[in-house]
């Protein structure tokens, strides 16, 4: 919990009892066999019981399940039972009592606990318990939570913090599913590891001779978007075709203006053809034009999805819900080009709709010089003794900021094709180094003694292999609005995401070259644009 609070939603705002359930109707007739009452906290809704019984009513919905934070739990779990709940997830990020309630910001710890034992007294296994690890905070409780399960019919879920508005993320803060499983092994190096079900979200281990077991879910170093079969709907009637993503599309409006069941259909059918292969902010793009053609073509949801454009939306929804399973490809998976050779897009911007672009070769032709290219025949950085002193920037107005900078990696072959196939041990190249892009340009005036700090607004690294040259090249760009310029966060960022490139690649090849780390172009300040020539 954000220690401001969230606003609430107004009641007139959130959907009615029937509403969820003509929705459910909808959906559950189209294939949908699950349907998991999520939150916020589903279960200080007074209906709650009601909406369970309803739901267990509908023909072909195999399974009804609530994730909860579990403070009401043990209270009402007998109700939710008896009208037909058939699975629990809940909430719990610590076992230390003092750091629940720093955590959630009120008491309850000990309700939690009653809520878990509640469920497995009532026959319920695996109860589900969900962990966000984050370093600083619960990290160090891996194994004290992993002992649970000992004794315990659970599945203790350990999730990769995700950043979401609001909880403040730092990559400092995320502990990879790796560390995790390596802490774990070596407390129980017998931890073998369990089959996975199709479109399950979770990697799952049991340790010999314990009751439960435990699981990873992977979302950020490992995604799992090409297998995953899940929409969801917030409570105010949005249809969200990825939990990571801001796209969202108002259900409850077409509802309420009286929408048919088909017109629904379609809707929810666009929508879904809309999902990307990877979360928003961490986003792939493959595309098919020919290499001498430098414009980028948006994929096609349709047969990303493994969904044939000829079929109806109707159609569409209910093949994605029975089961059907994206042909799988490599993580990080080039589409063949018209030449046959590979080539791969990859870009950390967030964009809501399907037509985003990633770094085109287009896009690397020279700038033309636009505005006044004012320049200072003396250092700003340097006193008139010729001593090094930091700029006083304070009665310089505030302006708005923008630089892009860019860096060329030259990995050689055989580095280069295991990069493009992502099978270097080290784990995926791209994305390590986009994530050290962004946290260096956060950080460029810890590195750099007379840089000053800038508070970013926004920060974008791009990556795209060249296969001409066995080459990664690398833009940067940062925007901020403040009195000073933001071209060093953009030259950091380049150039710290080409030197994760190589720290990645070196055990493969010594005989990397980083090169062309220059500024591209500048807006904003006193002294003019600049665009590089």
């Amino acid at each position: 919990m954000p220690e401001e609070g969230v606003p609430l939603t107004p009641k007139a705002n959130l959907l009615t009892t029937e509403e969820i359930l003509t929705l459910a109707r909808l959906f559950v007739k189209e294939g949908v066999d699950k349907i998991r009452l999520t939150g916020g906290e589903p279960l200080i809704r007074p209906d709650v019981v009601d909406i369970v019984a309803q739901l267990q009513r509908l023909e072909g919905l195999r399974t009804i399940g609530v994730t909860t934070n579990g403070v009401n739990l043990a209270r009402l779990l007998p109700q939710l039972q008896k009208a037909g709940l058939s699975a629990i997830n809940i909430s719990l990020d610590t076992l230390v009592p003092a750091k629940f309630e720093f955590i959630v910001r009120r008491k309850g710890f000990h309700k939690v606990m009653e809520g878990i034992h509640k469920a497995i007294e009532l026959g319920y296994n695996p109860v589900k318990v969900n962990c966000v690890v984050m370093r600083g905070l619960n990290e160090d409780e891996l194994l004290d939570f992993a002992a649970l399960t000992e004794g315990l019919p659970l599945d203790v879920r350990f999730i990769e913090y995700m950043p979401f508005d609001g909880n403040k993320w730092n990559f400092k803060k995320m502990v990879s599913y790796k560390e995790m499983l390596d802490t774990v092994r070596q407390q129980w190096p017998e931890l073998e590891k369990l089959p996975e079900e199709e479109s399950s979200t979770a990697k799952a281990f049991k340790i010999p001779g314990f009751q439960g077991q435990i699981s990873f879910i992977t979302s950020m170093s490992q995604h799992f978007c090409g297998t995953c079969n899940r929409l969801r709907i917030t409570a105010d009637g949005n249809l969200k075709v990825c939990l990571f993503g801001n796209s969202e599309v108002s259900l409850r409006d077409h509802l309420r203006a009286g929408a048919s069941e088909q017109e629904l259909l379609r809707i929810i059918g666009a929508a879904v053809g809309r999902k990307k292969r990877q979360h928003a902010e961490l986003f792939l793009m493959f595309h098919d034009s020919p290499p001498g053609n430098p414009s980028i073509s948006s994929w096609d949801p349709l047969h990303v999805q493994g969904l044939r454009p000829r079929m109806s939306f109707s159609s569409q929804v209910a093949t994605l819900w029975k089961g059907y399973r994206v042909p799988q490809t490599p993580p990080l998976a080039q589409q063949r080009l018209g030449s046959g050779s590979f080539q791969r897009h990859y870009t950390s911007h967030a964009d809501s709709d399907a037509n985003s672009k990633c770094l085109s070769p287009g896009s690397w032709a020279p700038a033309a010089p636009s505005g006044p290219q004012l320049t200072s025949e003396q250092l700003t950085h340097v006193d008139s003794e010729g001593r090094a002193a930091m700029v006083d920037v304070g009665r310089k107005p505030d302006t708005e900021r923008v630089a892009v900078a860019s860096a060329v990696v030259l990995l050689g072959p055989v580095a280069f094709k295991l990069v493009q196939q992502n099978q270097l041990k080290k784990g995926d190249a791209l994305v390590v180094a986009q994530l050290a892009g962004v946290q260096a340009a956060k950080v460029t005036s810890q590195l750099i003694p007379l840089c000053h700090h800038v508070a970013l607004s926004h920060v974008q690294v791009q990556l795209e292999l060249d296969s001409t040259r066995h080459a990664v090249k690398i833009q940067a760009s940062c925007r901020a609005r403040g009195p000073t310029g933001v071209e060093m966060e953009a030259l950091t960022s380049a150039a710290v995401t080409a030197l994760t490139l190589y720290d990645m690649c070196k055990a493969v090849s010594r005989d990397i070259v980083l090169e062309e780390i220059k500024l591209i172009s500048k807006t904003g300040g006193q002294r003019g644009d600049f665009h590089r020539a």
